[in-house]
């Protein structure tokens, strides 16, 4: 498999140790380096000629657009750019200097992931090689906590639940739950539909961990979630499923 040698830059701490963690997991990515400005990464790029920059936009002295536009006026190919950004607004002027693509933070490995097989598709497309690698159902996500992003296998997860503008997260652990700031539909975007399933307007559940249905309701252990009206068709076709 053809790796890519990779370079993450972004003045944000948390954003930066993100897509460092993110690259780690990722077979065909090397970290090469990383830094929290571009002026220092004009430096890094020159000397350790990545294939790939994951480039922050907003940052002081020289941002990262400035500097996409500098690697496109140096002779020699340029580096291949993803943008991490949390500003959307920015969209049309990165492909002005050929961004590969544009991460809206904050993004999931899943998004990740799919930016990153572009730019391995564009180097082995000559080759025939490319084989995307895809996030398996049965792995993780991250979620903001506070000031930092913690990682939740997916295995360990019984039901998500929705507080106003936050969710919990109830895990195996019975004494160990997670609460985020997002939207249970966002979450719900960010989960396989193998494996979860919105049955309430507040509540989406494990469907491996549940352990006994009722006319309205489930469980998943002692805790008893009622199936909305507007979700029972669907769960219905599930437990049908399941009762063949």
């Amino acid at each position: 498999m053809t790796v890519l040698k990779c370079i993450a830059v972004d003045d944000e701490p948390l954003a930066l140790k993100l897509v460092q963690t993110f690259i780690d997991q990722t077979p065909f990515l090397e970290l090469s380096a990383s830094c929290d400005n571009a002026v220092e990464a004009m430096t890094i790029i020159k000397e350790k000629q990545p294939d790939l920059v994951f480039l922050d936009i907003n940052m002081p002295n020289l941002t990262g657009m400035e500097l996409a536009r500098l690697l496109q006026e140096q002779p020699g190919p340029a580096p291949k750019i993803i943008f991490t950004t949390a500003y959307n607004h920015y969209a049309i002027e990165g492909y002005k200097v050929n961004a590969v693509d544009y991460l809206l933070k904050p993004f999931s490995y899943e998004e990740f992931l799919r930016a990153a097989n572009k730019v391995l598709q564009i180097t082995e497309e000559s080759s025939n090689h490319y084989q995307p690698i895809t996030a398996a159902d049965d792995e993780f996500f991250f979620l903001k906590v506070e000031y930092q992003w913690v990682r939740i296998s997916l295995k360990d997860v019984l039901y998500i639940e929705s507080l106003k503008d936050y969710v919990k997260v109830h895990l195996i652990d019975s004494q160990k739950t997670v609460l985020s700031l997002i939207s249970l539909k966002s979450l719900e975007e960010k989960l396989p539909s193998t494996k979860f399933m919105r049955i309430h307007r507040s509540y989406i559940v494990s469907l491996d961990k549940i352990n006994a249905i009722s006319k309205n309701s489930i469980f998943i252990g002692k805790t008893e979630i009622t199936v909305g009206e507007q979700y029972k068709e669907a769960f219905k076709t599930i437990v049908e499923k399941w009762l063949k």
